[in-house]
């Protein structure tokens, strides 16, 4: 099986590509976005050399469920899933901040937590907490949205004072997020699942904030297990995630955390084999349906034809 993990191509109307960590965007007419999520895998904001396949078709699946499943809270930019591997829809101009909201005290949150601090992105925790302890009330706490290396904590009045968004858009952007992570919190706990962090990209076109990008994907979301969940938490054990942490772990073991003069280990067949395995398990356990792998003769080519349809319907 071939995994994509550079694409080419130039569809009739585009305007410009960008080239992000995981996706291919490619703007039509300044008008609509053809997102083709690759087969690239990141960690520690570095592109792994080796792709995984049938990870772009996962990840974009999940989203696309997700966009359609909370579809009601606000508009969001999907308009049709052109391919497994591409959804298309409207172009938007991006807020230039993401909202992170975490339910649980876990992650970069208890990084900070361990190492004395009590406020995160100027959000009071509380005292006496421990890792993976649930928030009295989920947190609200954004990040800069790097164009190119990490994103950076920023505090909501900083946000505002700086004018990268007015308070009451602000404000508007907050209400979202709260529901939006409601929703994904309910949709998981049908499934056995504890939707624990997340984030959000929201944009604006025509003075109407849309939801952007993906959400509640296993890379943009940590999820636990539910079941067993309160035991590990009063033994102090790790709790049984499902998110790509396991990437990340494998890639700590083997003494890579993206540090200069740190070198990526050998992305050996077994070790992407395996990685493929988790991800369809993750699929199945999120969404709750059998992964029905898409066919892996020409992808390039059915990616094109499907596009190419996609945007011949919409330009009618």
């Amino acid at each position: 099986m071939e995994a994509i993990t550079k694409t080419d191509f130039n569809f009739p109307g585009q305007t410009g590509k960008y080239v992000g960590k995981v996706r291919d965007v490619y703007d039509i007419d300044n008008e609509y976005l053809v997102m083709i999520v690759t087969d690239r895998i990141s960690a520690f904001d570095v592109v792994l050399p080796e792709g995984i396949p049938y990870k772009g078709q996962v990840l974009n699946q999940i989203a696309s469920k997700f966009l359609d499943a909370t579809s009601d809270i606000l508009p969001n930019w999907k308009i049709a899933e052109a391919d497994p591997m591409v959804t298309v829809g409207h172009r938007c101009e991006p807020f230039k901040v993401e909202m992170v909201i975490r339910g649980y005290l876990s992650g970069h949150a208890w990084r900070e937590y361990k190492a004395g601090k009590r406020t995160l992105c100027g959000v009071p925790m509380p005292e006496g907490m421990v890792e993976n302890q649930k928030f009295p009330e989920p947190i609200i706490t954004p990040t800069t949205k790097a164009a190119e290396g990490h994103d950076e904590d920023i505090s909501k009045e900083e946000i505002i004072s700086s004018g990268l968004v007015s308070r009451e858009e602000y404000g508007q952007l907050e209400k979202y997020t709260r529901e939006i992570f409601r929703r994904g919190t309910e949709i998981a706990a049908r499934m056995g699942l504890i939707l624990v962090d997340t984030k959000y990209e929201f944009g604006k076109k025509n003075g109407k904030i849309y939801l952007m990008d993906e959400i509640h994907t296993p890379d943009s979301s940590r999820y636990f297990y539910a079941e067993g969940y309160e035991e590990r938490l009063a033994k102090g054990e790790k709790q049984k995630q499902l998110s790509k942490e396991f990437v990340r772990e494998w890639l700590m073991a083997n003494g890579f955390q993206g540090k200069e003069g740190q070198k990526v280990p050998e992305m050996t067949p077994e070790i992407v084999n395996s990685i493929t395995d988790r991800y369809v398990e993750l699929y199945e356990n999120i969404t709750g349906e059998k992964f029905v792998k898409a066919d892996p003769g020409d992808i390039l080519g059915r990616i094109e034809k499907n596009v190419l349809n996609c945007l011949g319907n919409l330009k009618r």
